[in-house]
């Protein structure tokens, strides 16, 4: 079952805004600047998270297709001997 990767990536998007904004508020920066590397520190992370879960996807679903192609070989070479 492949993962959804929004609810993933919206996830990390909010937990690295709100990191990223305490780490340069308390490096005192103004609040503008803050908003600014929170929004694109957000939009990075968000993706970043959606093609990482896309890619643990396409691996899983790629090892879930070897194995049953591995078992119906198993069983096809296996009802003919």
């Amino acid at each position: 079952m492949p993962l959804n990767a929004r609810p993933i990536a919206l996830n990390f998007a909010v937990i690295s805004f709100f990191g990223i904004s305490i780490v340069t508020w308390l490096s005192g920066l103004t609040p503008f600047i803050c908003c600014k590397r929170a929004v694109a520190g957000a939009l990075f992370a968000y993706v970043t998270s959606v093609l990482a879960v896309k890619l643990i996807n396409a691996i899983l679903i790629s090892a879930m297709v070897d194995n049953q192609m591995r078992r119906q070989k198993e069983l096809n070479s296996g009802g003919e001997a």
